[in-house]
């Protein structure tokens, strides 16, 4: 059964009041985020591409750094742990975690590998193209040993975790059956942005925040209409035994399945959408924030639908304050 929601504003906006100083522990992949803005005005004589005039350059955090980025903009205090190459851009990146007061105990610098980078080409605010610089080979077995101690310290004054899968060499099955069995024995609500194609290697977890493309893979089902998401979502559940996994549809919103036969839509509140980059990251701080401040689950999916809403109308890697979302709540 697909339903619909209610939800009580003043609920939300004072969830959003109890952000504050929250901690999360944010296990997974970091990196930076490179934007190269620029002009086009011609092609180029040597190929057939556009010559891209480059008036400015920002980096920020990206990745799991840019879910730690939006639980410090939300009020709550990130932990992040996760690797950083021994070279200057993961300097860059332990400064930038540094600004945000972020504690630094947690990320484990490996001289064997460089730091993530994903540099984006921006040209009348239109992405031309993309590089990335990074070794997604996993991580050694001592590297992935002294994550776990980490983990294992930071962990009992944490208030929940989010597991940040980009696919970059930190998160294997390995690494989460050492990791989330410590968290669920800690009684710390896990939320998952995953990438594997086998969902289930992310059990125990709390809630599971698979994009379309994503929950296809893992069901094996192509979903073109409402009856095939709702298959999906359920063959997903059956086969994790993951308490809820929320489908992230982009411009549709999102669909949040759970052990009762009830499928709830959320849909979009985004009203204009420039860019979507790090919508996924601002989707699992809201929630993990908004269930260590004690909404259901339904609730902080809601509010973590708002809050994706915000990011997707501006450009670039993003996050929103609590004012913008207290704000957007209806």
């Amino acid at each position: 059964m697909l339903s619909r929601y209610r939800c009580d504003r003043d609920v939300l906006v004072r969830a959003v009041a109890s952000f504050r100083n929250k901690r999360i522990l944010v296990l997974g992949d970091m990196m930076l985020d490179r934007f190269v803005w620029g002009a086009v005005s011609r092609i180029s004589p040597e190929a057939p591409v556009p010559v891209v005039e480059i008036k400015t350059e920002t980096t920020c955090l990206g990745g799991a750094a840019n879910v730690a980025a939006n639980i410090s903009s939300l009020g709550g205090i990130p932990v992040p742990l996760g690797i950083v190459g021994g070279d200057s851009e993961g300097s860059r990146l332990r400064e930038e975690f540094r600004a945000l007061g972020s504690p630094l105990s947690g990320l484990l610098v490996d001289r064997n590998r460089p730091t993530s980078i994903k540099t984006r080409i921006i040209a009348h605010h239109q992405q031309v193209c993309r590089t990335d610089r990074e070794d997604r080979s996993p991580v050694s077995p001592e590297v992935q040993s002294k994550i776990v101690e980490k983990f294992r310290a930071a962990l009992s004054s944490a208030d929940a975790v989010i597991v940040s899968d980009y696919a970059k060499g930190l998160i294997s099955p390995a690494l989460l059956r050492r990791t989330l069995p410590l968290a669920e024995g800690a009684g710390k609500a896990v939320c998952v942005d995953p990438k594997m194609k086998d969902l289930s290697v992310y059990r125990p977890a709390t809630v599971i925040t698979p994009n379309m493309a994503e929950a296809e893979r893992a069901s094996g089902i192509s979903i073109s209409g409402t009856g095939d998401l709702i298959r999906a979502g359920k063959r997903i559940l059956s086969a994790t035994g993951i308490e809820h996994v929320l489908v992230t549809r982009g411009e549709e919103g999102m669909t949040l399945f759970g052990n009762s036969s009830k499928v709830v839509h959320i849909p979009t509140v985004a009203r204009e959408v420039y860019d979507v980059t790090g919508a996924g990251d601002t989707v699992i701080s809201t929630l993990a924030l908004s269930l260590v401040a004690g909404l259901s689950i339904l609730e902080s999916a809601i509010l973590s639908n708002i809050a994706a809403g915000i990011v997707v109308g501006k450009l670039g890697t993003a996050s929103v304050s609590p004012d913008e979302l207290i704000s957007a709540i209806p």
